[in-house]
């Protein structure tokens, strides 16, 4: 669905001004191969947060804490 309206939106923008719909087109490469060492640094943030909070809860979950599972109903 988000790539039917960015292209939607870019067919909008040719209609309306070519040229700059045009340059979006050959910069958007550029702009991706720009914007990859971000979210590199986004992943390993998160992956970092998400061993932190698993290492901080690890002493909880060693002594029984944490969500309990559902009694069987007979």
């Amino acid at each position: 669905m988000k790539t039917l309206i960015a292209l939607l939106a870019w067919c909008l923008l040719l209609v309306l001004c070519w040229p700059l719909a045009l340059l979006a087109l050959v910069l958007w490469p550029l702009v991706w191969l720009l914007s990859l060492p971000f979210r590199l640094v986004g992943i390993t943030f998160t992956a970092l947060f998400a061993f932190l909070a698993a290492l901080l809860m690890l002493p909880a979950r060693l002594l029984g804490g944490g969500p309990r599972p559902a009694a069987a109903s007979s």
